[in-house]
């Protein structure tokens, strides 16, 4: 791969290449049949072929290819294990890394960027990347004050790319679609054209990252890396070791899998109320297990980057998805679909019977009613495959619902992180973090309960110590 193709036709190509691809598997997979192999061992060859051609030229494009194929690699959870398992390898493969530019590129650009002398702005600097994403690729350096940094240089094009990627892959979604049972690909691909301008502004990337940096800078669990320099197409940020989500999912421990697990949704509930932004692009590359937790450095820290997808939320997430979450829980069907109706979650031209809706939402919000829940892959297949199944109830009931604008984003990231954390197979104790940080999660009254046994608690804490004084 020697530099982001950006002709539009060369890429339209490419990708309009796919679906033939797919139909000359099948028909090469018929004949394979006709000459006696097993159907299972046929099958199973002709999926191993399409996932490695889908996310090679995926990979190969970068763009909004790549950007759609790592969306989609957080949700293999639900795909069928005698399907996930020839899928998995490439779609994981997205999530780290993708062909680099060449190193007259990256030069040209830091070059423009920076100025001619920038190399003298490093005290090093490596021209291989350390990583290479959808619309930009990361080089490690040391900055002139000692600090090492990551350099990310977005690809020349990368915006002109991105689009025309997605219009084509929107084009043929339908095909694209049993990727994932029981997902529509298309509002998917939607979304992430609605996304584009942001993505490639690396000044508002910069002001997210800063934001975050500030203010997790003194928590124990979670560390966002500074940035140390910023101009159009260069984001220069703290660099931060530690081991990549991807490796934890492959092959980590099973205590290193369900402190990523509680670290993950620690921080996709804590991030909004506290910076009033949430972090929108939760697929495993953008995450790392750093030694030196609360407990000591036998414990892990959760290490997060790239900020340049976020949902700006200045009050936190919306209180009716707290709301809805305990009335849900309580089985207060009637309430439950008022408030459904309010927020436009049904239209005023629908009508639904509130025990349906009650019994579609319970199993989905299942995480929720236990103190701790282990996250698996079974478990995320089962409800793809109820929502999923044309014949079954939910399915029939999920088709009126409607997804507001201003709930979409937020629905994404949601469901990408129960992705990631059924491929980290973690037990979480998620209502933990509902109940610290999801406002109208819990019910005022008990709100105010709770916080008077915390002051009793202080109180009886103070005169105990002063009775010992």
């Amino acid at each position: 791969m020697s530099d982001l193709p950006r002709k539009a036709v060369t890429r339209t190509a490419k990708l309009a290449a796919l679906p033939l691809g797919f139909a000359g598997r099948a028909t090469w997979g018929l004949g394979k049949r006709i000459v006696g192999e097993s159907a299972e061992i046929v099958g199973q060859q002709l999926q191993q072929r399409t996932a490695e051609q889908l996310f090679k030229v995926l990979g190969e494009l970068k763009g909004g290819a790549m950007k759609f194929g790592q969306a989609l690699s957080v949700f293999e959870s639900a795909l069928p294990e005698e399907v996930a398992g020839p899928y998995r390898a490439a779609l994981t493969k997205l999530q780290e890394a993708a062909p680099p530019m060449p190193t007259r590129t990256v030069h040209s650009v830091l070059a423009e960027r920076l100025g001619e002398d920038w190399q003298e702005l490093f005290l090093e600097f490596e021209d291989k990347p350390a990583a290479a994403a959808s619309i930009g690729q990361v080089h490690r350096g040391v900055w002139q004050d000692g600090r090492e940094v990551a350099v990310k240089v977005q690809y020349p094009g990368a915006g002109e790319a991105l689009l025309s990627d997605l219009n084509q892959l929107s084009r043929f979604a339908r095909l694209l679609g049993p990727l994932v049972p029981g997902m529509d690909i298309k509002p998917l691909i939607t979304e992430l054209k609605d996304r584009v301008s942001e993505e490639l502004d690396y000044d508002l990337e910069a002001q997210a990252q800063r934001t975050h940096a500030e203010v997790f800078d003194d928590d124990p669990d979670i560390v966002v890396p500074d940035v140390v320099h910023q101009c159009e197409q260069v984001l220069i940020t703290e660099w931060i070791d530690g081991i990549p989500m991807s490796e934890i999912i492959s092959n980590g421990t099973q205590e290193q899998r369900d402190r990523a697990g509680q670290l993950l949704a620690h921080f996709l509930f804590s991030g909004p109320a506290r910076t009033g932004l949430l972090h929108a692009d939760p697929h495993p590359g953008n995450f790392r297990l750093l030694p030196g937790g609360p407990r000591g450095e036998d414990d892990w820290r959760l290490g997060v980057l790239d900020f340049g997808t976020v949902d700006r939320l200045p009050g936190g997430l919306p209180e009716p998805i707290g709301e809805a979450l305990r009335m849900t829980l309580d089985g207060e069907a009637e309430a439950v679909y008022e408030m459904l109706c309010t927020e436009g979650f049904v239209k005023e031209s629908i009508e639904l019977a509130p025990d349906a809706v009650l019994e579609y939402l319970l199993p989905i919000i299942e995480p929720a009613r236990v103190d701790a829940f282990t996250f698996t892959r079974g478990w995320m297949r089962s409800q793809a495959a109820r929502i999923g199944d044309p014949r079954s109830p939910a399915y029939q009931l999920a088709k009126q619902l409607n997804l507001p604008p201003a709930y979409l984003l937020i629905h994404r990231v949601t469901l990408s992180t129960i992705g990631v954390l059924c491929q980290l197979g973690a037990t979480v104790r998620l209502r933990d973090e509902l109940e610290e940080w999801l406002v109208g999660f819990v019910a005022e009254g008990e709100a105010e309960v709770e916080e008077g046994e915390e002051a009793d608690e202080d109180v009886y804490e103070t005169e105990g110590t002063a009775a010992e004084a």
